[in-house]
Formats: structure tokens, sequence, C-alpha cells
């Protein structure tokens, strides 16, 4: 059965969704959030991994293929109900979710473990790898912990027997292209291959595909190993935060039973009608919204403004840290939880 690309899953899925509702009004909110916020500010592509030198510079040695590590196991962090957050300790500051990632693998960089080396990762021990994310003292271990160990090898193996054992190497065989990148990634490591069943059709959101596609893009400012000439190519990268800014503007709208469901913390099987609903909606939403985007600098005749956020990427650059700059704000709006390996 043919697989539907990610925007092509927003578009299907959200014209058929019975719990997910997009309303145009508030899109235009977070359009007019965007554009409040780029007419004061430059959006800072490279600072994806938030301050401190989570991210390597571009400019060192490992770069991409610490991003690739990262990306690997860039999925699920939120703890079961009523236990404390994955929290990692690094110089002398605590990191929750992505950042903690970060965290560890920088930690591993100055303890001398070769993290970004596929001959050590793919064989890498659970004991290993827990080591690595240990968290701080009374704060969680990292959830799924084998899957992340299972992901690391595949993915190790991999590079050794068909990428001269670097990420770089498939970032050159992409060609500057953000969708052959992403292809290649989903078809040679399994972890990537996010898809599901919907409406009797096979779709797919390659979230963290996408991300990983996006990350370098980011951290290398477009040039160099970041230059694609397609990035438009890329959709949102769907997973459960960025649903949750869009609730708070009204641009995504949830039936009242899944509202509750999820004000009950009901975690929702990976691949269900509802949670396929909830990322196909988010996908075709900030479609609609790097529409307007694309529109209103147009008009404006600001589209070629260092400032303009244009693409989905940019988007979802945007959404992600509003809710980290608003976390309190938006605790209020319960998220989707999938306990699964794609996001």
């Amino acid at each position: 059965m043919a697989v539907l690309l990610p925007r092509e899953t927003g578009k299907f899925v959200s014209s058929l969704a019975k719990s997910v509702t997009i309303n145009m009004e508030g899109i235009k909110r977070v359009v007019d959030e965007i554009v409040g916020f780029s007419s004061k500010n430059r959006l800072i592509l490279n600072s994806s991994a938030g301050p401190d030198n989570l991210l390597p510079k571009p400019t060192e040695e490992q770069a991409v293929d610490f991003l690739f590590v990262a990306d690997v196991m860039n999925f699920c962090f939120w703890p079961d109900k009523g236990s404390p957050k994955w929290v990692v300790s690094w110089n002398g500051k605590s990191y929750t979710g992505y950042y903690a990632l970060c965290a560890a693998l920088r930690k591993a960089q100055e303890e001398k473990v070769p993290i970004t080396d596929p001959n050590f990762y793919s064989t890498i021990s659970e004991e290993q790898l827990r080591k690595i994310l240990r968290p701080e003292e009374n704060a969680s271990e990292i959830p799924l912990l084998s899957e992340r160990v299972a992901a690391m090898r595949q993915a190790g193996a991999v590079l050794l027997e068909k990428f001269g054992g670097t990420f770089c190497e498939c970032v050159k065989q992409a060609d500057k292209s953000a969708h052959a990148l992403m292809s290649l990634i989903v078809k040679e490591f399994a972890s990537f291959q996010d898809e599901a069943q919907y409406g009797g059709k096979r779709v797919a959101f390659y979230k963290r595909a996408q991300i990983l596609v996006g990350d370098i893009w980011m951290l290398f400012d477009g040039r160099g190993f970041g230059e694609f000439s397609d990035i438009d190519s890329l959709t949102v990268f769907a997973d459960y935060r960025v649903p949750q800014v869009l609730v708070h503007f009204a641009a995504l709208e949830y039936a009242s039973d899944l509202m509750e469901r999820l004000r009950n913390d009901e975690v929702l099987q990976n691949g269900s009608p509802e949670e396929v609903e909830i990322r196909g909606c988010t996908v075709e939403a900030v479609e609609r919204i790097t529409e307007k985007l694309k529109e209103h600098y147009v008009k404006s005749g600001g589209g070629d403004s260092p400032n303009a956020i244009m693409n989905a990427t940019q988007v979802d650059h945007f959404l992600w840290n509003f809710r980290r700059e608003y976390a309190g704000q938006l605790e209020c709006i319960p998220f989707h939880k999938s306990r699964c390996i794609y996001y």
C-alpha cells in the first residue's frame, strides 16, 4: 500500500477527522502572534536546543553525528502520572526533555564516552546507556530505555554497513535535498518509520526524520551541511507539545469527549484514530498558518526580511519555544500522550 507523505497525510486526516477540528479564527491568531514577534525579533534558528552550549557549534567535527544520535533518541520524555520528571544536571544547571538529552550527551563527551561513534553505540548495552542518561538525584529514569538501546544499535549498525560510519555521508548522498534526506532516513533507519493506518490509507508523519533534517538546517543556518534547496518540503514536526500550543490559540479544537480523556490523563494508543487526528490536524493547521504568513509577507513586502518566518520548520521552532516560554500559562491545557518511539 502506498504511503501518504506528511503533507498529504495532514490534508487527508483533517478532511475526515471526527475528534479534532481546525479553526481558521485560531489560525489567524497564531499568524498574528508570529507576525507580532517577527516584527520585533529575529527567530534565531541555531539556538533550538536552548542556551548553555547544549548543542555543538557547527564548526565542531562531530556536530552532524551529535545531532543524529540526539534525534535517534529524541522521543517520549514525559513521566508516568505521579512520577517525577527525567532531569539531567550539567554544569550546575538542570534540564528536562530534549534539553536533558543534549545535556546528557554533552556530559558523556566530557567523560570521553565515544557517544557519536557508531562503533561504540552499535553494540551499546542497556547499562551503558543508562549511565549516559542517568538522571539527577530524586528524578525518574528516562522512559523507554530499552527502546532507545535498540534504536541506537540499529542506527549504528546501518551507518557502519552502508555509510562509512558517519551520518555526514547520508547528508552528502541527499545532495542538498531535505526531502531526499528525510526519505533516506525513513528507508534506512527503522526507528524513524513513523506511520499508521487511517481511513483505509497508510499515513505518515515522520516527525523524527523531519526534525533531524530541520535540526541540521537550523544548526548550520542553511549553509554547508545545512544547505537544502527544498527546506519548505518539510512539514511541522507533529509531536505532543505543538498541538498543545495550537489548542491554546484555538487553532485546534478537540471534541468534548476527547478533551475529557486528555484531562483525565488517559494515554492514547499510538496509531489510534484520535492520536492520528491530533497529529494530522496539527500538520494541516501549520500548513494553513504558513500559507497565511506567506500571504502577509507578500502584501507587506516583508518576505525578504531576515525576520520573516516563512516555512513549517520555522513555525514549529516558534511554537515549540512559545510553549517553553509560557509553560505555566499552558499548564491548564492537557497535551496528548502516547508512549511510543516516534515523538
